[in-house]
């Protein structure tokens, strides 16, 4: 387990972390710092709870909006999922519907051909 330490609105902190994953809680400690810091300027000196509060509202108030935001996408790729089964559906009815006009088009070529060549007798043979 490893451990860094940093500084958030002007106190210092030794935070634990999983091996290899401190310049990640660096980098997280530093953006609400940085939120804090913006609420001082906003609101002044309103005391560093209410401050650390209002910035932890603000991080979960962002996390509740990606997670609205992922479960609409989750939403929209599961509607585009069943159309392409829908569409790939009609595709296929498709085909097997021209193979079915091609197959019976030939059948009746193939009939005429031999009504053909049966009035023809033993003339020119068609086919």
């Amino acid at each position: 387990m490893a451990t860094v330490n940093t500084t958030i609105a002007g106190r210092q902190f030794r935070l634990a972390c999983e091996d290899g994953q401190e310049e990640h809680l660096l980098v997280l400690a530093k953006d609400i710092d940085g939120r804090i810091a913006s609420l001082r300027t906003k609101f002044g000196e309103i005391g560093d709870t209410r401050l650390t509060v209002m910035a932890a509202l603000m991080v979960s108030d962002e996390l509740a909006e990606a997670a609205r935001k992922i479960r609409r996408m989750e939403e929209e790729l599961t509607a585009h999922q069943d159309a392409r089964v829908v569409a790939s559906d009609r595709a296929k009815a498709a085909s097997e519907a021209v193979v079915g006009a091609f197959n019976s088009a030939a059948e009746r070529i193939e009939g005429i051909t031999k009504k053909l060549n049966a009035s023809l007798g033993n003339g020119v043979a068609i086919g």
